[in-house]
């Protein structure tokens, strides 16, 4: 029963989890992405900082014990030699005061000798660990301005996915249905062509018919009278007849002449 309880547990969480991924709205998401790396990077040089910080109380240390050391080994020295000038000079009291302080500084200097043996191995893994530290800050730091300047093309790609979508929208919706009393795309488009069609091919026929030739014949009449009737009132102004268009040679050669203003004032 608890079995059965966790994996529909961990069902209803991953159907969440899948429900959100695709409502989620995905520049938001990268921005949550950027924003943790940048928060992990930030603890990572703190962390880093730590252990570069041990390091160098470990490195003070060992040099106060150092300084410490030299300073116990003098003194020991000294009581030594002070010791052995007692004892030339026969006084046994101030031997036995010179040779205790000897010992108690060789007690010390042993003990300080371990501890700066200590501190060297101390101060060697603690320079390891903070080489580590800054080499791991730095590939961290490489990572995260990769991610920063990845983020303006994945940005942009996102811009442009949604641009094309609305597109490929836009284009379904041409050549779909919109309802039952509206025509789609397709179908007014080929009405039109239809029509245009049509319409041209009754335009070529009409312009291949009888009627339009008795029209056109009918034109260059009206048009033939009306420069003769032009041609009679300037000979009546008495103006010079208009200059004619030069004319092809009929077959036979010959051409009309024309009429002298005075001869057509005569009659």
């Amino acid at each position: 029963m608890v079995k059965s309880l966790k994996r529909w547990w961990k069902y209803l969480g991953a159907k969440i989890n899948s429900a959100f991924n695709a409502k989620a709205d995905p520049k938001i998401q990268l921005e949550q992405a950027i924003t943790e790396a940048q928060d992990q990077h930030r603890r990572l040089r703190e962390q880093a900082a730590n252990v570069i910080a041990n390091q160098k109380q470990t490195e003070m240390r060992l040099e106060r014990s150092i300084e410490q050391l030299e300073k116990l080994n003098g003194n020991t020295k000294q009581a030594v030699l002070m010791a052995d000038e007692a004892s030339k000079k026969g006084d046994a009291a101030k031997v036995s005061e010179y040779t205790s302080a000897a010992e108690s500084f060789a007690t010390r200097l042993i003990v300080i000798e371990g501890e700066v043996e200590d501190l060297k191995q101390l101060v060697l893994q603690s320079t390891q660990a903070s080489d580590q530290a800054k080499s791991a800050v730095q590939q961290n730091a490489t990572l995260l301005q990769r991610r920063l300047s990845e983020r303006q093309k994945l940005l942009s790609q996102l811009d442009q996915a949604k641009m094309q979508e609305q597109v490929n929208i836009a284009m379904a919706t041409l050549s779909e249905t919109v309802g039952e009393d509206v025509p789609t795309f397709d179908e007014v488009r080929e009405k039109i062509e239809a029509r245009y069609a049509k319409a041209r091919g009754m335009a070529e026929l009409t312009d291949s018919s009888v009627e339009s030739r008795m029209l056109e014949v009918e034109q260059a009449a009206a048009n033939n009278e009306a420069q003769t009737r032009l041609a009679q009132i300037r000979a009546q102004l008495g103006l010079e007849p208009a200059l004619e268009p030069a004319t092809e040679p009929s077959a036979a050669g010959a051409t009309e002449p024309v009429a002298e203003p005075g001869e057509a004032g005569a009659t």
